[in-house]
Order: C-alpha cells, then structure tokens, then sequence
C-alpha cells in the first residue's frame, strides 16, 4: 500500500453515486490552503452544541484541564439518567489540524453515550499553525490523563475508557494511545479511528488519487500537515506520535477500530495502520467504504452508505463498550 506513482492522471476509485452528486454541489472549496484558515474557523459549519442537546436527554458541563503549556478546555456530556459507575469516550473531534472545536462531529457519539449511559469527556486541544507540533497530541494526552485520573469524580470506570477521534481527532487519539503505552499512563478499552490523519509522508496511491478533489484533497492535507509540522513535514524528524504512522512498534496498544472510505486520501494509510496492528498482536477491524469520500457519514448523513457505516460503528461500540 505504499507504492509510489509518478503519473498526474492516475486511474481512482469513483465516488458513490449518490455522495458523488452532493460533492459535485458542495459550496466547500476541494483545496484549502492556508489563506483559508482562519475564514473557515470563523465559518460554523456544525450545528450549534444547544441545538444537538435540545433533542438528548444530557447534561452539558464545561470544564478546565490542565494541559502541558496552560490549561485547556473541555466539555462533560453526562446521561441524566446513567448508573453511579458508568463506561467513559474521550473524544478529539477533527479538522485536519487547523479547524474545529470540542463540539465537532459530536452528534454520534453523544447518541453512544445515550445508548450506554457514558459519560464524553470532548477536548479543545491547541490548533496549527498557532500550535505547531507537538501540541495537538500533548494537549490530548493530558486531557485524556486527566479524565482517567477524574475517572471517580465523572462517575466513570476507569477500566472502560474509550478513546475516539474523527479525522485529525482519530490521528491524535492513536496518538495518545502510543504515548499512554510508552508513558505507562491510563489504558483505553479501546481506540475507535474515524477516517484517521496518520501520515505526513504523502507516499500513497490514493494520497495521488485524490489530488483537487474531495472533501479534503491531497493539496488540503498538505496544508494541514505543513502548518502542523511545518519545515519538518516529510522528514525523518517528525514523531510517530504526531504522525503515528510512523511509528515501528505497534504492539501492546488497545483493540481499534478503523473506518475509512475507498475514495479519499486517507484510505492506503488507514488500511496500512490497520494491517501493521495486526501483525503486532492487535486486534483492529477495518471497514472501507465503496465510493466514501473523507467523513462522508458527517456531510450526507441520511445516504444509503453512510447508514450502513454508521451501523457497523455503533454495532462496534456497543460490543466494545458491553464487553
């Protein structure tokens, strides 16, 4: 899956065809560059957090986490009607590095914590280019230690800690996963990757295969992995744990689950991570989606194909989570 093709007109996987028409009319440009940051911050493009709460049955806190530089913010969602001891998601929500908030992407797994009874513990963690590397994944290592460590105070089990994150959110909590097994810190009951950002290198035939297009093309994941690593970026010099790819050792990590769509940049890298998990001892299950450009479910989520990844996720937190 690592193979390098030099030609700009590479055969590719179509997209679906019902998510295909959605994309050909989305307002959203298929390149981002850096100019473009901070007009897409100031640009919600999630529904508001009062507007996913006025429909579930949680109870919404807001908290401060001590994090490596200062403190950070987080957000507790809590079931009004959970047991005293409940299972715990920690989530890092996505945005290529350089966008989003604690409460993006939230909606699905707000329903896993009605579903179960848990209690979310969502972080912001700094952003790129303002905070480059390491950053990012230091901030989620202490947010995801802190809800350990608060694990009684949340009314969470602290043996039953999911660790979850979407896109750059599932790139950080694979992150966090290998810093908790070298640090000796808390261990997840499992890391849940969405589409996870997880090589830098730009190697892949499908990071070739989706140059200007997509929800986030190849030149956009450049711009993303640049303002995170800056002069760095595609040298030897970059952590494993900012990009865990790169990482030798895969072993003595927690299970994982990995999603990813067949049309998007992400794909080789994501089938890859899962592959050199299970050739470590570690049990991963895979699902790639026929046609799925990158967080399909999230921008067309009533289409046929991101029903059936949403089933297949939810049947997997719900195993995980009632094991």
């Amino acid at each position: 899956m690592t193979a390098v093709f030099t030609s700009q007109a590479l055969a590719r996987p179509p997209y679906d065809p019902e998510l295909g028409e959605l994309l050909a009319n989305s307002p959203l440009p298929a390149v981002l560059t850096a100019e473009m940051i901070e007009p897409l911050r100031a640009a919600p493009f999630t529904a508001p957090i009062e507007e996913v709460l006025a429909t579930r049955a949680l109870d919404h806190r807001v908290v401060t986490v001590p994090g490596p530089d200062g403190e950070l913010t987080a957000s507790v969602f809590t079931p009004r009607d959970k047991a005293a001891t409940a299972p715990g998601i920690y989530f890092l929500h996505g945005g290529g590095m350089i966008i989003g908030d604690r409460f993006t992407g939230i909606a699905n797994v707000l329903d896993w914590a009605l579903e179960h009874g848990a209690v979310v513990v969502s972080l912001d963690y700094r952003l790129a280019p303002e905070h480059p590397a390491p950053a990012p994944v230091e901030d989620a290592y202490a947010g995801f230690v802190w809800t350990a460590a608060h694990a009684a105070e949340l009314g969470i089990d602290p043996e039953r800690i999911l660790l979850a994150g979407t896109s750059a959110g599932g790139g950080l909590a694979a992150g966090v996963a290998l810093l908790a097994r070298d640090r000796n810190g808390p261990t997840a009951l499992a890391q849940l990757l969405m589409s996870p950002m997880l090589d830098d290198r730009d190697r892949t035939v499908s990071t070739l295969q989706y140059s200007g297009t997509g929800s986030w093309s190849r030149e956009s994941n450049t711009t993303g992995w640049t303002a995170l690593l800056g002069d760095l970026r595609g040298t030897d010099a970059v952590s494993p744990y900012s990009a865990p790819a790169r990482a030798t050792d895969l072993s003595g990590l927690p299970p994982a689950f990995i999603d990813v769509g067949s049309a998007e940049v992400f794909r080789d890298e994501d089938v890859t991570y899962a592959s050199r998990l299970w050739a470590a001892g570690v049990q991963a299950e895979l699902h790639v989606w026929a046609g799925g450009f990158h967080i399909f479910d999230g921008a067309a989520p009533a289409a046929a194909l991101s029903t059936a990844a949403l089933t297949a996720r939810t049947a997997w937190v719900r195993r995980t989570l009632s094991a």
